[in-house]
Formats: structure tokens, C-alpha cells, sequence
């Protein structure tokens, strides 16, 4: 090839290939985006939105799959547009789309959940929403000011937009908004907004159909609101209604309630209005050695908080504070010690370790 020369014009020229088939790619990549369809499909069958796993949203996750979008973070993206850009406005809740999207585009979906009436609409962008907050990327700030973080839907003024929809009648969007508030709330700067609907998700929980969709929801919202102490005493009047659920509830429902109920139980300013709390006397059989061991573990893990909520206070709850029939009486008498005590020998051994961290406070 006539020496070095030759050699560099010929790595010039497959720079210049290479930099050619990728403009080219860039190119068809940005039209496939560009042809879709303007706005939101609406003809999409809202079967395709509703069917997600309880409690996938509690811990701040994604919902999956759900539109399709993937629930995994893009690495090392931007806040800027990561496609080519178009005269046509992009599908945000399209079932192809999966970039994590950026403020401009949080914005018009929630416009769109303002203004939108179809509920297959405003159910694709709840959803959308929801993804959104449960992602990490999401909490990455606009901008920083002293050290804080915002987060971007709620800089946005997003977030009475979407506890707006916990008022609408269909109860498929009650449970798509109660999901998105729940994505939201692992973010303490958004509880402080949030904090002013708890009363009415108590409402809704305790008033609603037992076992639904909108009870397990709500259960998981306030659960990720009592995480600290701040907003707890908020539900002091709701706590015999939550003993309601437990004793009435499915295994989901007991299961959510005692995870709330755990949360209460580790705060000592909520211990004597647990104590004080009217309960049923089959309270009690959740501590048989033939219940589920997901709601044995929480409840001897109840006790346990109790006392040692008791323990920290420095002293004991006099016994004529309480009347016959709360919490109090079921937890400190002999049927209660004796369920306990025959859980020694229960055949899983992580029962068992725990009933032996137990048993000493009784």
C-alpha cells in the first residue's frame, strides 16, 4: 500500500466508514421514533395496565414490565432527550418506549392526566408516573440547592396532581394513583406533601371493600409514611380499625397491616395508643402454631416492639389505665403467655429463634 502513508489513508477511510454507518443508524433510529402516532393511544385495552403484583410498589420499585416499559434504569443517561428530535410529539406511555423520562416530558404527562377524561388514559399515565418515581435516575435533583435534593415530579407540582385521581370513582384509578403516591413517598422531601391526604387514605381503606385492590394500596402508602416517626401520630385514631383488617383481612391484607402495625409498634410516643386500642380476643390466634409464618414472625415481632417500647419508657403501663378488652389486656395475660411459650417447639427454626428472643418479656 506505499508504506506508512498508505497505511494512514487507509485507517482514514475506515473512520470515515464507520462514522458514516453510524450516522446513518442515528438517522433510521430517530424516524422509527418520529412515526409514532401523535399523543396516546387510547385504543389500547386497559387490561394491558391493570394486572401487576400486590405490594410490588412498596418498597419503591418499579412495576416491571408494565406498558411494556422496562424497569431497569438506563446507565450513564441524562436528563436531556435521548432521541433524535421531531415535529411529532412522542407516545410517552407507548408499550415501545423504554428511555426514563426527563422533566419536559413528566410535564406534559401531567398536563395530559389534567385534562385527560378517557380512564384507559389517565390509568397508562398514572402508571407511567408511578414507574418513574420508583426510579432511581428520578431522584437525581434538577439542581441542588444548600445540599437538598428534589425530586423531579414533585418540583414539577406533580404531586397533588396525582393524589387528585384518589378521589375518582373508578376504583381501578384510585389503585393506579395510591401505586404512584406510594413510588413517591420513599422520598421524605415528598412526604412532607403527601402527608395532608393520609386521612383521607384512611377513609378509603377502612371504609372500602375488604381484601380490594384500593385497601392494599392504600395499606402500602402508609406504610412507606410511617417508615419514620414524623407523620405516625396522624393515624392514632385509626388504629383499632387497623386491628379491624388484620382480624378480618386475607393473608395479604394481615400481612400489609402488620408491617404498618410494625412501624407504630418501634415508636414509643404510639405504644399506649396501640395498648389502648379495642382488639378482638382472636387477636390471639394469630400466635397458633399453624399460622403462616410471614404473619407469626410479625406478630411475635409486635410484642416484642411493645415491650420494649414499655422497657424504654422506664416503666410499666399501670394495668387500670386500660380497659378490659385492648390490646393491653390481650398482650399481658396468660392465654397470650402460653401461645408463646408452646411456640418452642414449632417446626421452623426461625420461628423458634425468635419466640426465645420473646419469651424473656413475657
Amino acid at each position: 500500500m506505499g508504506g506508512p502513508r498508505g497505511a494512514g489513508w487507509v485507517a482514514a477511510g475506515l473512520l470515515l466508514g464507520a462514522g458514516a454507518c453510524y450516522c446513518i443508524y442515528r438517522l433510521t433510529r430517530g424516524r422509527r421514533r418520529g412515526d409514532r402516532e401523535l399523543g396516546i393511544r387510547s385504543s389500547k385495552s386497559a387490561g394491558g395496565t391493570a394486572g401487576f403484583p400486590a405490594g410490588a410498589l412498596e418498597e419503591g420499585t418499579s412495576e416491571g414490565q408494565l406498558c411494556g416499559r422496562s424497569a431497569r434504569p438506563q446507565t450513564g443517561g441524562t436528563w436531556e432527550s435521548q432521541w433524535s428530535k421531531t415535529s411529532q410529539p412522542e407516545d410517552l406511555t407507548d408499550g415501545s418506549y423504554d428511555d426514563v423520562l426527563n422533566a419536559e416530558q413528566l410535564q406534559k404527562l401531567l398536563y395530559l392526566l389534567e385534562s385527560a377524561e378517557d380512564p384507559v388514559i389517565i390509568e397508562r399515565v398514572l402508571i407511567t408516573l408511578g414507574n418513574n418515581a420508583a426510579f432511581s435516575v428520578n431522584q437525581i435533583p434538577m439542581k441542588l440547592i444548600t445540599g437538598i435534593t428534589f425530586a423531579i415530579i414533585r418540583e414539577l407540582g406533580g404531586i397533588p396532581i396525582v393524589a387528585n385521581k384518589i378521589n375518582h370513582s373508578n376504583q381501578s384509578i384510585k389503585e393506579k394513583a395510591l401505586n404512584a403516591l406510594n413510588n413517591l413517598s420513599v422520598n421524605v422531601e415528598n412526604q412532607i406533601k403527601i402527608k395532608i391526604y393520609i386521612s383521607q387514605v384512611c377513609e378509603d381503606v377502612f371504609s372500602g371493600p375488604l381484601n380490594s385492590a384500593v385497601q392494599l394500596a392504600g395499606l402500602r402508602l402508609l406504610t412507606n409514611m410511617t417508615v419514620t416517626n414524623d407523620h405516625q401520630h396522624m393515624l392514632h385514631s385509626y388504629i383499632t380499625d387497623l386491628f379491624q383488617v388484620l382480624l378480618t383481612g386475607n393473608g395479604n391484607t394481615k400481612v400489609q397491616v402488620l408491617k404498618l402495625l410494625l412501624n407504630l409498634s418501634e415508636n414509643p410516643a404510639m405504644t399506649e395508643g396501640l395498648l389502648r386500642a379495642q382488639v378482638d380476643s382472636s387477636f390471639l390466634s394469630l400466635y397458633d402454631s399453624h399460622v403462616a409464618k410471614e404473619i407469626l414472625l410479625r406478630v411475635l415481632t409486635l410484642f416484642q416492639n411493645i415491650k420494649n417500647c414499655l422497657k424504654i419508657e422506664g416503666h410499666l403501663a399501670a394495668q387500670p389505665t386500660f380497659t378490659e378488652g385492648s390490646l393491653f389486656f390481650l398482650l399481658h395475660g396468660e392465654e397470650c403467655a402460653q401461645k408463646i411459650r408452646a411456640l418452642v417447639d414449632h417446626h421452623d427454626a426461625e420461628v423458634k429463634e425468635k419466640v426465645v428472643t420473646v419469651i424473656p418479656k413475657i
